[in-house]
């Protein structure tokens, strides 16, 4: 959050609790889970430290979190550490291309086929980044 993190936490991160907790649960009773992959993540993570005036947490892309569940991911497995300010990575670092190419493996996708935009550009899915073995169940 940009602004009043203490004030804004209480009910974001609230919703935000509820909504995927519940979706979660809705999918492993259906027995859609297995099946499913969830992915709670951004293009970049915010400053570990709250910022003085506004009350707010910067942007962040050298250290942070992201959430995958479902669909061929170990449960509970965490992968990576950050320093002890949560500033820099210190173990096993993942670039987004290696978060891309993880999702897109375990969806069954040709990471390695060429494919094309509307316009005709070429592009390869997760740009070659590697799949990160560690995480799937």
């Amino acid at each position: 959050m940009h602004n009043d993190v203490f004030g804004n936490m209480a009910t974001r991160g609230a919703t935000l609790d509820t909504g995927l907790s519940a979706l979660l649960k809705d999918l492993e009773q259906r027995g859609l889970l297995s099946e499913t992959m969830v992915v709670v993540a951004s293009e970049f993570g915010r400053t570990p430290e709250v910022k003085a005036g506004r009350v707010g947490r910067d942007h962040h892309p050298s250290a942070f979190s992201a959430l995958l569940a479902g669909g061929g991911i170990k449960q509970g497995y965490v992968h990576g550490k950050s320093d002890k300010r949560g500033h820099y990575v210190d173990e096993n670092p993942v670039k987004m291309e290696d978060l891309n190419a993880t999702i897109g493996h375990a969806m069954g996708l040709n990471l390695s086929k060429t494919i094309y935009s509307p316009s005709g550009r070429p592009f390869k899915i997760a740009n070659n980044g590697e799949v990160i073995r560690d995480i799937l169940a």
